[in-house]
């Protein structure tokens, strides 16, 4: 097949979807690759890397979606400002589509590209299993997503992390607070750590406790009595009441939190919300709240999303796509995940894809001409 990489359109973005590092895996398999001049600017990749690696580069993003029997994007189809269409009238039809699709924020684009006959892939929903893991984007970007929080964190305070014992005297380390132990939320516990913060984490799972202290933090314990995680791996949505039990074990430990960073998210729902404008009152002057939830409403009732604002003398941080900070390694990891996933998924020569595989059948949201993904059918008009 020909999988066509055009460069990414979406403000702000910028990774790319495929390195010169991935290249030879798709060769080996008889496969050729597309990509439109410039793609990797952003990511510090030259156009004469990926000749290099084996693959053509062309003049534009027309040049690459007419080429293309595949096509490979981080961000969700839209209208290309080179060519004025919109990119899922210019993949081919009867092809194939494999990146983030968005398709709670805009399910309609998910409608197009079945109307047009392409088998689509969306990256969200790949099966969060030991199988998939290395295909598991959303994990993936979460994994930089909390590195980077703390790291803006760091910068932005107007204090020092660790503890210090000087000439002038001794002083105290910051406290952070951690919101949430999943990917993103483990690995800003663990970057905390490492530049000699003191680490508090919240999480209603019980059986995260153990890995919130292997990675340096102390957990913030709450009494359970829902189920609080899908089989799938996701946040399931809670009850009011559970959330005010949420909010009162958190409360307790803002009027010392010098940071916290907020992970909580509800697949395909609006993210719960953790601190309320009177819980920020109660956080110190100066403190930061970084919210990697914003895009879904925000864990922080006064998020805006990719904006900051102060509220009561604390800085609130609305980050929607801080893997783009660090598109190096951002598009690195999802390269490697979406080429992955793309061997996995056509691995027969035939190109017969196997919809009773638990990947193949999770990742696909739309097949010969109709939505296959339930929960996207429920919302498309």
């Amino acid at each position: 097949m020909k999988i066509g990489v055009p460069k990414e359109i979406y403000a702000g973005e910028t990774r790319v979807a495929l390195v010169p590092t991935s290249i030879s895996k798709l060769k080996e398999k008889g496969h050729e690759v597309i990509v439109q001049t410039g793609a990797g600017a952003d990511s510090v990749i030259k156009d004469e890397q990926y000749e290099k690696a084996g693959a053509s580069i062309v003049g534009s993003a027309t040049d690459v979606f007419e080429r293309a029997d595949v096509i490979f994007k981080v961000q969700p189809p839209d209208v290309n400002p080179e060519t004025g269409s919109h990119e899922v009238e210019m993949i081919q039809k009867d092809g194939i589509y494999i990146g983030y699709m968005a398709p709670f924020k805009d399910p309609d684009n998910v409608s197009k590209l079945a109307k047009r006959g392409v088998t689509t892939f969306a990256m969200e929903f790949i099966p969060r299993t030991t199988l998939a893991q290395s295909m598991d984007s959303l994990s993936s970007m979460a994994t930089l997503a909390g590195y980077k929080a703390v790291m803006m964190a760091a910068d932005n305070l107007k204090r020092i992390f660790p503890m210090m014992t000087t000439a002038a005297g001794s002083i105290a380390p910051a406290t952070v607070v951690v919101l949430g132990a999943g990917v993103a939320g483990l690995q800003a516990i663990a970057t905390a750590k490492r530049l000699g913060a003191k680490v508090e984490a919240f999480d209603p799972r019980a059986e995260v406790k153990e890995q919130i202290e292997s990675v340096g933090g102390k957990f913030i314990p709450m009494e359970i009595v829902e189920e609080v995680q899908t089989a799938g791996g996701y946040a399931k949505e809670q009850s009011e009441d559970f959330l005010r039990r949420e909010q009162e074990a958190i409360a307790g430990r803002l009027s010392r939190a010098d940071v916290v960073i907020t992970t909580a998210q509800i697949f395909g729902k609006a993210a719960p919300v953790l601190i309320t404008e009177e819980m920020v009152k109660m956080m110190p002057q100066g403190a930061i709240i970084v919210d990697l939830a914003a895009e879904g409403g925000g864990n922080c009732e006064l998020t805006v999303a990719d904006e900051v604002v102060t509220r009561h003398d604390v800085s609130i941080y609305g980050e929607t796509n801080l893997p783009a900070k660090l598109p190096t390694n951002a598009s690195q990891m999802y390269s490697k995940n979406i080429t992955t996933l793309f061997l996995h998924l056509y691995s027969d020569p035939e190109g017969t894809l196997n919809f009773e595989d638990e990947i193949t059948n999770g990742a696909c949201v739309a097949a010969n001409g109709e939505i296959r993904n339930e929960l996207i059918k429920g919302l498309v008009k």
